[in-house]
């Protein structure tokens, strides 16, 4: 299995590139798995709690089991991802099935902050963009899909968000196969990674 590890600043562009990437092939040819499905699981909070959780620090996630998982796809076992709510924060109880395919897509900001997960990688992605267009773009995902406030999105930005950034994803920048400007258009790198893609399914 060939492993494709892309990461960047939150609203960097990521998930629109991977989603131009799963538009181009089947689920039966590549698997996408997102690091906010592997939240840690915030039950034993109340919600006034949970949202002040930092959810931007490498101790919120659950990299331990994300790092199982990728093992069991590699040793071509099937695996149950979590599916986590933005809104409760907090997992819900169903899960997802995943079957091992020939191509793996991981992504998320601190995926590849983690030394075991940026190891079985195949190939490191790093997407970059300026801090204010994250931030506006941040703001109407969050307002529009996640009924957050315009204030508590920058009070986020302001205390937990660029720190983290500072601190766990900008270092990767430079330790990854390919950098990719997120305000330019992407198709060229769309073709280049399809190509990389198109190579290992065959």
């Amino acid at each position: 299995m060939y492993i494709i590890g892309i990461t960047g600043g939150t609203a960097s562009g990521k998930t629109t590139f991977v989603n131009h990437l799963k538009n181009r092939f089947s689920s039966n040819q590549i698997n996408i798995i997102s690091q906010d499905d592997y939240y840690k699981p915030l039950s034993h909070l109340s919600l006034s709690d949970r949202e002040k959780t930092n959810f931007d620090h490498p101790d919120s996630l659950d990299f331990k089991l994300f790092y199982e998982h990728l093992i069991c796809l590699k040793e071509n076992e099937s695996i149950e991802i979590p599916n986590y709510c933005f809104t409760t924060h907090d997992r819900l109880a169903q899960t997802t099935l995943i079957t091992p395919k020939k191509v793996l897509i991981i992504e998320g900001i601190l995926i590849l902050s983690q030394a075991e997960i940026k190891k079985v990688c195949d190939y490191t992605i790093f997407f970059d963009a300026p801090h204010d267009i994250r931030v506006q773009r941040r703001l109407e995902r969050d307002i529009n899909e996640r009924g957050r406030t315009s204030e508590s999105v920058i009070a986020q930005f302001k205390n937990n968000i660029t720190p983290m950034h500072n601190t766990f994803v900008a270092p990767v920048k430079f330790n990854v196969d390919l950098i990719i400007d997120g305000t330019q258009d992407l198709q060229t790198n769309v073709e280049k990674i399809s190509e990389l893609i198109n190579k290992h399914l065959s």
